[in-house]
């Protein structure tokens, strides 16, 4: 989980916390109480912590009153029905009520750990797609320029050069503060990190303010989440007001984009491959090279990760490190250097074999997404491009076929499961079959698609028919990219695509040996 707690500070009073909710005390008095820390977990709460109740969708949070109160929880923040719950449960603890406590539990949290005062430089990125590995290639360049910074995202959270794993992209509010109170007390100037759209309608960000805001793109995602385009466009674009942000880039080469940089509420600045403030214009001569133009000033740079899209997303990073008072020429030398992605277009080789075929795992998981990586590796495989793909289950069902259907760009396509979740793997299979088929029917060319429900299987047989076409052919394996488990009906597997790919090329070449 994406949690660290800072030593703690100066406690806060909870009569202090009820003005700044605008709320009221209830239960037991709290006059005299102060509080060193938030918690929405009631499995995490430690002594001298605020409790948030909230309403959940299996669960309200105030029915774990009397658990809390046990581990040295001092109070508790929740609304009209917690509070009843807590009485009648007989529980005796202050309240501040309020009328819907997750809109203010960011601003709590901020006074909380101090957060409202004191916090690190931030960057927040929100998209679609390039939102981690922007996010990398910032702190990365950072890293190498001397900064000592945080990073908060899909992958992993660091606070310092210390790595922990994300629990999800964007932390729950009272984890954030806490974490980047944590960065303050470790010497953190800057934080880059990732802002989802669940966690700008779900209050997760509030009582940040970002120095720089970034958008990369928007694609179709989540729709199991807001109910269209349009609504998940505006979750995106509420980061671009002064209430979240001091100012922002926008990447201006898609439609959302365009329209983001016309409605931002705060000054901001664009980038695309055509009118923009800062233009980006790939070199023929070099893979990976551009050109970015800035005003009168035309540098030259390189991405060290393969692809168009990685550009851009380059070309995002130099513009918010240039943004940041970095001198070109250090920008340029900084972005060189590979900023290592975890699932990101990331190439597993096996140390005892050859390099061939190559595998890359990707996390590419929405339409777009496939379609980018597979053009990215195409122009570099020699034979036959082969992609291993599914969809998640419980998740936006509309886009399933579409990204079969995006995965028909490869000579090979092999459906197989992601995280099926609580559905039937074959329904979902049979959804991406249809798109890959589809397109299949309708292309220019000829595609074979394989079903193989197991991903294990699925990512051996994709490596043996590399292998079965001669050198120079690629296996992407996309869709989970990082993740190291796999969710089956309920219960999360062990399970990571690159330790996958690294057994099955050992297992297929001792057999062909």
């Amino acid at each position: 989980m994406n949690s660290a707690r800072p030593s703690p500070g100066t406690p806060v009073g909870l009569a202090e916390i009820t003005a700044l909710a605008g709320g009221v005390c209830a239960g037991a008095d709290g006059e005299d109480v102060t509080v060193v820390g938030v918690s929405l977990d009631s499995r995490r709460v430690g002594p001298g912590d605020l409790y948030a109740a909230l309403p959940g969708a299996r669960h309200h949070g105030a029915d774990f009153a009397a658990q809390v109160v046990a581990a040295g929880a001092v109070g508790i923040l929740t609304d009209a029905d917690g509070a009843q719950r807590i009485a009648r449960a007989q529980v005796r603890i202050p309240l501040v009520v309020v009328a819907d406590p997750r809109a203010i539990l960011g601003q709590v949290s901020a006074r909380v750990y101090g957060t409202d005062r004191v916090r690190p430089r931030m960057i927040g990125i929100t998209g679609t797609n390039g939102k981690t590995t922007t996010a990398y290639l910032v702190a990365s360049a950072l890293d190498a320029l001397g900064h000592t910074t945080g990073l908060i995202g899909t992958v992993e959270t660091r606070v310092a050069g210390q790595r922990m794993p994300s629990a999800r992209t964007t932390p729950e509010a009272p984890d954030l503060h806490a974490l980047l109170a944590a960065m303050v007390q470790a010497g953190v100037d800057t934080c880059v990190m990732e802002v989802s759209s669940h966690a700008l309608a779900l209050h997760r960000v509030d009582g940040v303010v970002y120095d720089v805001a970034v958008f990369t793109n928007l694609t179709q995602d989540h729709l199991d989440f807001h109910a269209s385009m349009q609504e998940y466009f505006l979750a995106k674009a509420d980061l671009f007001s002064p209430a979240r942000a001091r100012q922002g880039i926008i990447c201006v080469d898609d439609a959302y984009g365009v329209s983001l940089a016309k409605s931002a509420q705060i000054p901001v600045q664009t980038l695309g491959r055509a009118d923009a403030d800062w233009q980006l214009t790939a070199d023929s001569d070099e893979p990976g090279s551009f050109t970015l133009r800035h005003g009168d000033a035309a540098d030259h740079l390189r991405s060290a990760l393969p692809g168009d899209f990685n550009m851009t997303n380059t070309a995002l990073a130099a513009a918010i490190l240039t943004g940041l008072g970095i001198a070109k020429d250090q920008v340029i030398t900084a972005l060189a250097r590979d900023p290592q992605v975890p699932g990101r277009m990331e190439v597993v080789s096996h140390p005892d074999y050859p390099a061939d075929p190559r595998v890359i795992v990707d996390y590419a998981h929405t339409p777009e997404a496939i379609r980018a990586a597979l053009g990215a590796l195409r122009p570099s495989t020699q034979g036959q491009l082969i992609c291993v793909t599914g969809a998640g289950g419980d998740r936006d069902r509309d886009k399933r076929a579409a990204m079969g259907a995006a995965a028909a760009m490869a000579d090979v396509v092999v459906v197989t499961d992601d995280n099926p979740r609580s559905e039937d793997p074959a329904v979902i299979r049979r959804a991406v079959l249809e798109g890959a088929l589809a397109q299949r029917a309708h292309g220019q060319r000829r595609v074979e698609v394989i079903e193989v429900g197991d991903r294990r299987s699925a990512i051996e047989a994709a490596i043996v028919r590399a292998l079965k076409d001669g050198r120079g052919a690629t296996v992407a394996v996309v869709g989970k990219g990082h993740e190291r488990g796999q969710e089956v009906a309920g219960v999360v597997h062990p399970f990571d695509d690159r330790d996958e790919v690294l057994q099955a090329l050992a297992r297929v070449h001792e057999e062909r040996s």
